[in-house]
């Protein structure tokens, strides 16, 4: 009865601790999860996922600023919170670690709410948002903490950082006032 079944033990991956290329590839959800590899980073993936965000929301509104409209934006962000909730799903199960450090696109989609709602914001600004952010995502206070350790799966991997986003705009705005 200490053994588990030979069923289980083949529809359970054994835990992935280092993600590579290879595996990130391997399947749409991984490379959406993943950040486009910017979550494989060896040494804090999430503020790598968090600056490839900052740098992809900055790129595509300057590049494309008559398709990245308020409207648009409002919609790409619902829908990449939709996709991560299901790209993370499948990463965890895959990587048979629920929240797996590499999974960036939380911290992604979070960054750009943070963005989109502060726009106009100069340089400083965005840095104080990032500062901010990061500080928020990694120490996790309540209740931040609370829907991290409550909410499993895709939802809760994305669902953390959402609220780490609020708490940056509620920075902003009681700094503002």
């Amino acid at each position: 009865f200490f053994i588990r079944p030979l069923h289980h033990a083949m529809t359970t991956p054994l835990p992935i601790k280092k993600p590579t290329g290879q595996f990130m590839l391997a399947h749409p959800a991984h490379l959406i999860a993943q950040g486009l590899g910017s979550g494989l980073s060896p040494i804090l993936p999430g503020t790598s996922g968090t600056l490839f965000g900052w740098l992809t929301f900055n790129l595509m509104s300057q590049r494309w600023p008559d398709f990245f409209t308020d409207a648009n934006w409002a919609i790409v962000i619902a829908t990449g919170f939709l996709v991560g909730v299901w790209a993370c799903a499948k990463t965890g199960r895959d990587l048979g670690v629920a929240d797996h450090g590499s999974m960036v696109i939380d911290e992604i989609i979070a960054f750009w709410i943070v963005l989109f709602l502060l726009a106009p914001a100069d340089f400083n600004t965005q840095c104080w948002a990032f500062l901010c952010f990061r500080f928020f995502d990694t120490v996790k206070p309540p209740p931040i903490g609370y829907f991290d350790r409550r909410f499993k799966g895709g939802f809760g991997v994305m669902w953390d950082d959402i609220v780490a986003a609020f708490f940056t705009l509620l920075m902003f705005a009681f700094w503002r006032m």
